[in-house]
């Protein structure tokens, strides 16, 4: 009962969210017929999006994301407002016959550029200036909010038929971390995630922390990963260490980032991951060469800390329930990223679940075993298995239930291997099937004190 009426609640929130949005936008889209039309636009927007948006989520199923229909309405009353403010930024407004072709251009590389995949990158600004060049010529005075929702709606209508696939698909909503032990959940408190996480994590659940603990690994037992198709005893012994004693190494690490997508990660990383204080990896082998600072901090004391994702390690008060490996520039401490390594098991298997906290969420890389020729370990996060993948969860911070949808367009493989007596690894990325980022790391032992 209290679950219906925290969804019943959550919907009302939703249809109230989609009214605002629509009166924001018919405001924009009739601004330049006075007043009047402005207030009507505006009345008229509300309703109307607000009715599509209850009516989406009516027929909204368990398991799924609401149509396709009602997301690409949404998204033309989002840009409205945003060209209707380049008009205002540039002055077109005070000129009659204004070109709408590069307002839609623009508005559509935008949207093209939030897809991510190489395809829609290119098509946005296509649809863009073909929907431009068709207002040209019906409307040669629309404002610059109509260019713009138009060739948001376009795009995203253009892009629905030709990419079928689906890039987000929700699993889960509102349910117990249990129900979904392929996730780490979580969350950071803050907008800054930064090399503090793991102490301020440590107050939120009660637990002991422990920063930069000596000689801990990123897994307690390499074995909780055995299963039908991997047996850890054929794991070389340097790499078993590597895993269960993590700290005993020091990495070196040098990116190789496709040309394509540096563009785009240099805008990434200067407007979300250096703000957020996460997954800020080095841009070029010159920054990577200042060093690479690798802790675990860990909290012990809690008991059924997050669910399915475990800790590793034996059970009792003090056993170890979340480690943190913290990577950071060595020279000031900027943090690269903070992870959350876990294993559990499903079915007979084993599993490695690394969460990455962002504010209120959670992004979480669940990877399956396999032994390499030589000694080397595998983890993949592309498998015929239903646990291995991508996941992006919201997690509620009143009730804790997750809502986690499927990130399929996302893929990596860590490969960690002895070469020549010298312990390496090879962590490559791929977005829709394309590669964009190799990180080559080389381990070797820390100095030991005394």
């Amino acid at each position: 009962m209290a679950k219906d009426q925290r969804a019943g609640a959550g919907r009302v929130q939703q249809v109230g969210t989609a009214s605002v949005i629509g009166a924001l936008a018919g405001a924009a889209l009739t601004s330049h017929r006075g007043r009047l039309a402005t207030v009507a636009g505006a009345l008229a927007g509300a309703a109307g999006l607000g009715a599509a948006e209850a009516l989406a989520r009516a027929r909204q199923r368990p398991g799924q994301i609401p149509a396709a229909w009602s997301r690409i309405l949404m998204s033309g009353a989002l840009a409205a407002p945003l060209g209707w403010a380049a008009d205002r930024l540039t002055g077109a407004h005070r000129f009659t016959g204004t070109d709408p072709v590069p307002v839609a251009t623009a508005a559509g590389a935008a949207a093209g550029a939030l897809g991510l995949r190489p395809q829609k990158v290119l098509l946005g600004p296509a649809v863009g200036a073909a929907i431009g060049l068709g207002l040209r010529r019906l409307a040669p005075r629309a404002p610059g909010s109509v260019a713009a929702a138009a060739a948001v709606v376009g795009y995203r209508a253009t892009s629905a038929l030709v990419f079928r696939d689906a890039q987000v698909s929700l699993l889960a909503e509102r349910v117990k971390p249990a129900d979904v032990p392929f996730v780490v959940p979580l969350a950071s408190q803050t907008r800054y995630v930064g090399t503090g996480y793991v102490r301020s994590l440590a107050q939120v659940l009660g637990g002991s922390y422990s920063p930069d603990v000596h000689d801990i690994g990123i897994v307690a037992d390499l074995d909780e990963l055995a299963g039908p198709a991997f047996d850890p005893a054929g794991i070389d012994p340097l790499v078993r260490e590597f895993y269960e004693h993590t700290t005993r190494f020091a990495l070196d690490i040098v990116p190789q980032w496709r040309l394509w997508v540096r563009p785009g990660y240099l805008l990434y990383r200067t407007l979300l991951a250096r703000p957020l204080g996460q997954a800020n990896v080095p841009m070029s082998q010159r920054e990577a060469q200042h060093g690479v600072r690798s802790r675990i901090d860990t909290i012990s004391g809690i008991t059924g800390a997050f669910g399915g994702g475990a800790g590793g390690g034996p059970t009792g008060a003090e056993a170890v329930a979340v480690r943190g490996w913290i990577r950071s520039f060595a020279d000031t401490d900027e943090p690269i990223y903070v992870g959350i390594y876990t294993t559990y098991r499903h079915q007979g298997r084993g599993y490695v679940s690394v969460g990455f906290p962002l504010p209120q969420a959670s992004f979480t890389a669940t990877l399956q075993p396999a032994a390499r020729p030589g000694g080397g370990l595998v983890l993949d996060s592309h498998s015929d298995l239903d646990q291995p993948g991508h996941y992006l969860t919201y997690i509620d911070p009143r009730t804790a239930e997750l809502t986690t949808a499927a990130v399929r367009g996302f893929a990596e493989r860590l490969d960690v291997y002895v070469d020549d007596g010298q312990l390496r690894a090879e962590h490559a990325f791929w977005v829709f099937g394309f590669p964009f980022l190799v990180l080559h790391y080389r381990m070797h032992r820390k100095p030991t004190s005394g």
